[in-house]
């Protein structure tokens, strides 16, 4: 049967906040001093019609990174749904890997609104706001559920394989802990297949496609319509393709089956630009 139109909200904006992410499992490029820019962007469709649209663009400098994510609900489906929201991350790069030390989140319907702000230090939740205070289902998350976890947009950098192989099956094989403020919850990714992918502006090559679980661990509402629709051994396919000049590997595409129709999240836009590193300061001459 069809989701329902507050399901279909979160589907197409609050499960961006992981989903659009979650498709990504990426790797920084080799070298601290390496930079890079990622900008995509993406179609949302249930069963074929458009519902909603994201985009994505990624800094990535010599010792930090930012992420920004955005998305809306609507399109022609606007009659069942309509929202939005915006997801940023910050962090540190430390030997090539991100470590997170903030995440906001602000997610808005046509009667409901939410702002999570989150610091992180060395994997562990230091600080956290959740308003409104009534929607804190991350009070049901213990704090062993707050440690070793990344946030949803740093869920992305994953390390690849670096080397020289190119794509690899072994992206695929590895598991993220992710807390997103309210929900703590696990994604098990396994490989399928390699493929060929092509975006309407940009990339258009190799990808490597795994599948997806999604396994809620706490915070979550056991009535909750999409945890159950997201868990209940739904078959999940994450694309991940090469960004240019790095060992990233990064969102291009997720999907997700129902009985009747899939949700499908696929970028139509997929550009890179990578920046050579900084050039190493010269010492100065020395006086004659």
């Amino acid at each position: 049967m069809l989701l329902d139109g507050r399901l279909l909200a979160w589907s197409a904006t609050r499960t961006m906040s992981w989903s659009l992410i979650l498709l990504a499992a990426a790797a920084w490029p080799d070298g601290a001093r390496a930079q890079s820019r990622l900008e995509a962007r993406y179609l949302i469709t249930f069963a074929r019609i458009t519902v909603g649209t994201a985009s994505i663009t990624a800094e990535l400098n010599e010792s930090d990174y930012t992420i920004a994510m955005s998305g809306r609900a609507g399109g022609l489906a606007r009659f069942l749904a309509n929202g939005e929201g915006s997801w940023n991350a910050r962090g540190d790069l430390k030997s090539g890997r991100p470590e997170p030390k903030s995440f906001t989140s602000l997610i808005t319907s046509e009667d409901d609104r939410q702002e999570i702000t989150m610091s992180l230090r060395d994997g562990n939740v230091t600080e956290l706001m959740v308003v409104p205070a009534s929607a804190n289902d991350s009070a049901q998350v213990p704090e062993a559920d707050r440690a070793a976890v990344v946030d949803p947009l740093t869920a992305m950098l994953i390390p690849a394989d670096t080397s020289g192989a190119g794509l690899s099956q072994d992206v695929c094989r590895r598991t993220v802990a992710v807390f997103d403020g309210r929900q703590r919850y696990e994604l098990k990714l396994m490989f399928k297949r390699m493929d060929k992918a092509s975006a309407k502006q940009g990339y258009a090559g190799p990808v490597v496609v795994c599948g997806l679980s999604y396994q809620p661990v706490s915070g979550h509402r056991g009535s909750n319509a999409l945890v159950k629709y997201l868990s209940d051994g739904r078959e999940m396919e994450v694309v991940l393709a090469p960004v240019a000049g790095t060992h990233i590997l990064a969102p291009f595409g997720l999907s997700f089956g129902g009985t009747v129709a899939s949700f499908v999240i696929s970028a139509d836009r997929f550009e890179a630009v990578a920046q050579p590193p900084s050039p190493s300061p010269l010492a100065e001459p020395k006086p004659q």
